[in-house]
């Protein structure tokens, strides 16, 4: 790394240092003084009047505060996409008033209506007010997107749909930590559609899950009204799914979502999954309901009566009401959307409305916003009441102790023997089963109809059936359940969720993207604790997975490094075991990428195993050494083979190294460039040209060695279009990747 390289990542990881200090809640634990607001939704028939009241006061307040937030953000000339954050804020607050972060929790799928979610917090006493108003989308502490925050949801929200599956996940690791746990996962109802979405919702469904999506019907996507770009009724879709529909007439009547909610828990306790789906308000109820409905309805006639003057549209025009009405509460915006909705003259998305040009005391003063006497009262009641303290913990740090095998579980273990042909696949069986015997009720695993390929098979006969879940073809919602499985629980757990590598590489990457978001969002609470086991990698996957290559497996991991712990690419049987066993021991995301077909079980110069049970995971295990050696081969996983074939017809003249996975030690590289006069890469992957840009592991080298003067050449599969459907080693071949090839490699920089 060049001078000004150092300087530039040692500026970046001050940024990010300064970045966290200067944050209020970025920390390993913070401790709010809370309002006393909790309602047993399980044992509760109905709501009293005051609880009623104090629920709405508490709407009131939040949306207030989301009205303030956005006329804050005016003032710097930002207002965005905001994705219903206001309408969030009904249903939200009942979540969290049945919420105790035991075993109630909750998480949001439309994570653009975050300033409703940040409010709610802020408005129980979570957050500081003044940091909604003022940080929103400013800073760490309260970003766009739904993130993790005192009293929040414990993962940050992704892209639309993707936190569907992930609850499902949440609501199966906290069902085995506890027999009455209840997931209520709040949902768009734009999202649903997506595929994710769909496989989350059938994994509620064959795992029996305790989960409740509450769907926010507002009518109105980013660009127009819900029929105008999708127009299709979620419910006979989702409830094809599996999940039983409850529906109700609105999120805002606060009595009549509370049945629906006492509904949806009592499902959730016979393993049902639900979805509330408010309907809206129509005249096919029976009751006409037009533009002198909606004004009674509210107390807002004098506004009504404006907007509707305004666009020339008739007070008995018949409408429909949504049941999650977009800007709940700010009239203007509102009643814009309701005309959208309805197809009438003066129709406008605000998406959320805004504060551009509006006077922030005016806005607040609305019908609407303002509070009954009632609701005063309540709101005093409480307020005055005494805090409850909650303290919030982040995950813990990657790298912290997990699940690990003793002395005497470890000499139970039978490893395959030197000098042997296997597939790596053994070893890593070995010890999944290993592992999952000694802990039979920390181990979860997610499957997609490979178990007999990926040899999850032994492990999961070792854990209880509610630990386990088959997703059958759904490898695009597989990984986002281990995720969701990764924050159920603070507890050391694995999480294992096994697939071939083609499939992660080509559509499953989305539970890997959610790994980003949690760093690039929380600072502190990075880790999600999911091993990503991905068999089949490379060419070396036999004769029947010729469409089924992974070919680009190699940058895949790397583009995911910073997030990852660690990546595994174990050379053999036995150095598969020892990558697994390292992985389910320690706490943090991990890539375990293992080839298919028979390896040599290698061995040290003495000919002893070169990784036993007991051996330490290294990045680099030295394979052959000699004085004098003038070139380094480093072998990524299975081309350890072949590199010893290439090393011992070489001579003294190579030593080789066997790179079992990244990061690489600090300095290693450079301790390779100065003993050496030059440096061979190979591995099973695609290393692309100089013309079309080097990747995999020897753009990493190419790139380390760039600042030094140092000559490298890299084996690797340049050019992928063609091949003949056979072994891998003939396949290796095709490729150049060979003994000989590393010979001539080798040769030509000495």
């Amino acid at each position: 790394m060049s001078n000004y390289s150092q300087a530039a990542w040692k500026a970046q990881q001050d940024r990010n240092d300064q970045l966290i200090a200067d944050s209020k809640y970025m920390r390993p634990s913070v401790t709010s003084q809370v309002l006393p607001l909790q309602i047993d939704v399980g044992g509760t028939e109905t709501l009293d009047a005051k609880q009623i009241a104090t629920l709405q006061a508490l709407e009131i307040e939040a949306a207030r505060i989301s009205i303030s937030s956005l006329a804050s953000l005016a003032t710097i000339g930002e207002l965005d996409h905001l994705g219903g954050g206001l309408d969030l804020i009904p249903s939200l607050m009942l979540t969290l008033a049945a919420t105790d972060y035991e075993k109630v929790q909750f998480t949001i799928e439309n994570a653009h209506a975050s300033i409703g979610y940040y409010s709610s917090l802020g408005a129980l006493g979570f957050l500081d007010r003044d940091s909604v108003v003022h940080q929103f989308r400013r800073g760490l502490d309260v970003p766009g997107h739904v993130s993790w925050v005192p009293g929040g949801t414990q993962l940050n929200g992704g892209r639309l749909g993707v936190m569907i599956p992930v609850a499902a996940g949440q609501a199966m690791g906290m069902r085995a930590r506890n027999p009455q746990s209840w997931v209520v996962c709040h949902c768009g109802d734009a999202g649903w559609i997506a595929g994710q979405a769909l496989n989350g919702f059938n994994a509620a469904d064959i795992g029996n899950l305790p989960l409740t999506f509450v769907m926010q019907r507002n009518g109105i996507q980013l660009s127009d009204s819900n029929k105008n770009v999708m127009d299709k009724d979620p419910r006979p879709i989702v409830e094809a799914m599996g999940v039983e529909i409850i529906e109700t007439t609105s999120l805002f009547d606060t009595a009549e979502m509370f049945q629906a909610y006492k509904q949806a828990n009592a499902r959730a306790m016979e393993g049902r999954p639900t979805m509330i789906y408010p309907t809206g308000y129509s005249s096919a109820d029976g009751t006409k309901v037009d533009f002198n409905w909606l004004a009674e309805r509210f107390g807002i006639a004098a506004e009504v009566e404006a907007t509707t003057s305004k666009h020339g549209v008739s007070m008995d025009q018949e409408i429909w009401v949504p049941g999650a009405m977009m800007s709940y509460r700010d009239i203007g915006p509102m009643l814009e959307c309701l005309l959208l909705v309805n197809d009438l003259p003066g129709g406008e998305g605000h998406h959320d409305g805004h504060m551009k040009g509006r006077d922030e005391a005016e806005v607040l003063a609305n019908p609407m916003l303002t509070r009954t006497a009632e609701q005063q009262a309540a709101f005093n009641q409480i307020t005055a009441a005494p805090k409850v303290e909650v303290t919030t913990n982040a995950r813990p740090a990657a790298g912290t102790a997990n699940l690990t095998l003793s002395t005497e579980q470890l000499a139970e273990v039978s490893l395959p023997e030197v000098g042997k042909k296997t597939s790596a696949r053994a070893g890593s069986e070995v010890a999944y089963a290993a592992v999952a015997k000694a802990h039979p009720n920390d181990v979860f695993i997610v499957s997609c109809d490979l178990n007999p390929s990926t040899k999850l098979g032994k492990a999961a006969a070792q854990i209880p059936a509610q630990n386990q879940i088959e997703l059958s073809i759904e490898e695009l919602a597989a990984l986002l359940v281990a995720d969701g499985l990764a924050m159920s629980s603070y507890k050391p757990q694995v999480n294992v969720v096994s697939t071939f590598s083609a499939f992660f590489e080509g559509i499953a990457r989305e539970g890997l993207e959610l790994w980003r978001y949690q760093r690039n969002l929380n600072g502190v609470n990075e880790g999600l604790n999911v091993i990503t086991h991905m068999s089949h990698v490379g060419a070396c996957t036999g004769r029947d997975h010729f469409s089924g290559w992974s070919l680009d497996w190699v940058t895949l991991a790397i583009g995911y490094l910073p997030y990852v712990d660690r990546f595994y690419a174990p050379a053999d049987a036995r150095g598969a075991f020892v990558a697994v066993k390292d992985a389910c021991a320690r706490y943090g995301a991990h890539i375990v990428a293992i080839p298919r077909d028979n390896l040599l079980v290698l061995s040290d110069e003495q000919g002893n195993a070169l990784y036993n049970t007991d051996s330490e995971w290294e990045a680099v295990t030295p394979l052959r050494k000699h004085d004098g050696a003038k070139v380094a081969i480093l072998a990524l996983g299975a081309t350890a083979g072949i590199a010893l074939e290439a090393a011992e017809q070489l001579g003294g003249s190579a030593d080789v190294y066997v790179v079992n996975g990244l990061p690489l030690p600090d300095g290693f590289l450079d301790g390779i460039f100065g003993q050496y006069d030059g440096v061979v890469t190979v591995e099973d992957g695609i290393i692309g040209t100089r013309a079309t840009g080097v990747r995999g592991f020897a753009g990493l080298v190419l790139s380390a060695a760039s600042c030094t003067g140092a000559k490298t050449e890299h084996i690797g599969i340049v050019d992928p279009r063609i091949a003949p459907s056979e072994g891998h080693a003939e396949v290796w071949a095709h490729f150049g990747l060979t003994s000989e090839a590393i010979i001539d490699a080798a040769k030509s920089l000495i």
